[in-house]
């Protein structure tokens, strides 16, 4: 009998555990699902306001994927506008919106 013990290939080389892992090597992934409902009151807001993907987002129930594809399509009924590269939505362009 052998004293030897046998080690699967990956023991043998010596992978890292999942839990010992950096967090700079795990992989970021989006949240992609449906965000919470709104914390304010959309009526409450002035007309001129602008509001993020994800702000909108929660304000329409959809997804700020569903937001995305949207914003390919030019004849969308919501409307957005980019500030410095980052897509925003006019609450009055959201009120237009839910009541069409």
């Amino acid at each position: 009998m052998s004293d030897k013990v046998e080690k699967t290939p990956i023991e043998a080389f010596g992978s890292p555990d999942i839990k010992e892992m950096p967090p700079a090597a795990k992989r970021h992934r989006k949240n992609r699902g449906v965000p919470p409902p709104a914390m304010f009151d959309i009526d409450a807001l002035p007309g001129s306001s602008n509001l993020t993907v994800l702000e909108a987002a929660a304000i329409i129930r959809r997804t700020p994927g569903a937001l995305e594809q949207w914003r390919r399509d030019p004849n969308h009924l919501l409307k957005w506008r980019y500030v410095d590269g980052r897509p925003l939505y006019r609450v009055d362009a959201l009120r237009d919106y839910l009541a069409g």
